[in-house]
């Protein structure tokens, strides 16, 4: 029911998570990002307490490989879960349970994992990390995007996805890109991306307003009198 991709930029440092489904408000339990540490995905028949864990994993020291190895050999109900991971280094992983639901496939590149399930082929996940990798000096959230709407071209799911998320990690504690569209009967990609674009140009002024709110440029709305 989801498809999803989890990447790093070398030239940036930033981490992100670009995923979408037909279930409802997928990026709320599927989607997991931390700043110099990684991204991780968990899915299929989910469970949201895994894609913490697997951050946990890295940042004690283990790679993304051992974190996904440990989990799939430690965790009692994996056989129904599907995990992709990436590190702030080293390579990406990925793992589907042996009850992974329909049609299902991942697909591991230098800086980037990709992976679904219930899809219309098993060339999907393929698809995402080629667009991911097509254009580097892009910015990640940018990239991330692309590779989802390359997953859509290349066949999506079996049936119409109704959500999408997207999340990138940078310097700061949090997520300095947390979109998400948690239910549409539309394109709830595209209206992902349209988002993006409006978030895009205001992304630092909102970390500034944390980090220094003196320096913060106004609001520029009614009732902002700075």
């Amino acid at each position: 029911m989801t498809f999803s991709i989890a990447a790093r930029c070398p030239r940036t440092g930033q981490v992100g998570v670009a995923v979408t489904s037909s279930s409802p408000a997928v990026a709320s339990r599927c989607a997991y990002v931390r700043a110099g540490i990684g991204a991780a995905c968990t899915q299929n028949v989910t469970d949201p307490r895994l894609g913490p864990w697997l951050l946990d994993l890295i940042a004690a020291g283990s790679s993304a490989r051992e974190a996904v190895r440990h989990t799939a050999d430690t965790e009692t109900l994996v056989a129904w879960r599907q995990l992709t991971a990436v590190g702030a280094d080293g390579s990406p992983a990925a793992f589907s349970g042996e009850h992974t639901l329909g049609v299902h496939a991942q697909a591991v590149d230098a800086d980037c994992v990709a992976a679904g399930n219930m899809l219309l082929h098993n060339g999907v996940p393929q698809a995402m990390a080629d667009a991911f990798a097509a254009q580097p000096e892009l910015p990640l959230a940018r990239r991330l995007l692309d590779a989802l709407t390359a997953g859509l071209a290349a066949g999506g799911e079996e049936g119409p996805v109704h959500s999408a998320g997207l999340l990138v990690a940078d310097t700061v504690p949090w997520p300095v890109v947390d979109l998400r569209v948690d239910w549409t009967d539309g394109d709830p990609v595209a209206e992902l991306g349209a988002l993006w674009r409006l978030w895009e140009p205001q992304q630092d002024a909102y970390v500034q307003r944390a980090l220094a709110p003196e320096l913060a440029p106004s609001y520029g709305v009614p009732g902002d009198l700075r």
